[in-house]
């Protein structure tokens, strides 16, 4: 930076201006970069990866319209409806991902494993210390909701904190 300036004869103010500017977006994808690695995404996706030819009958403004990010402010529920195998996870991970770019912080999960994990915390009598780790982030994403089958107990423990508004996003 110090030879460029010198370079480009750039007086105090700008040089001090671009030192500045340049730390300030290193430490910002620091930041990011930490929330993507804090996420645990099984892999990293974006909307714009997305095949949109597949699932036929997506509602793909509706999907985009997620990419706002308008529901987190507002602490509403958003479901991917839709059989297995039919690409959920792609766009729940890119929302994920697009929400750590703004500066939310994600927890990417699988459902069967926060229920077991919260049920076992239950047992030993830490559930409410445990659900602190799953209620913190600002998005949590639930993958594989409604594949197995859970039980009243476990469904009991996973579902204590979603009494807000819920947003079904059909793809079929």
């Amino acid at each position: 930076m110090a030879q460029k300036s010198a370079q480009q004869n750039w007086d105090h103010v700008e040089y001090l201006r671009r030192l500045v500017e340049g730390e300030y977006t290193e430490r910002r994808q620091r930041v990011i970069e930490r929330r993507i690695k804090a996420a645990r995404f099984p892999v990293i996706k974006t909307l714009e990866q997305f095949p949109w030819d597949w699932p036929k009958k997506i509602n793909r403004l509706q999907v985009q319209n997620l990419f706002r990010l308008e529901f987190l402010p507002q602490k509403a529920n958003v479901i991917l409806l839709g059989t297995v195998g039919l690409g959920k996870t792609h766009p729940a991970t890119a929302l994920g991902y697009a929400a750590c770019q703004e500066g939310h912080s994600v927890l990417f999960a699988d459902a069967i494993s926060v229920i077991n994990d919260l049920s076992a915390a239950q047992k030993r009598g830490l559930l409410k210390r445990q659900l602190k780790k799953y209620l913190a982030p600002e998005l949590l994403l639930l993958d594989e909701l409604g594949y197995l089958p859970i039980d009243q107990h476990g469904a009991a423990c996973s579902f204590k904190s979603s009494a807000s508004a819920t947003n079904a996003v059909p793809l079929s």
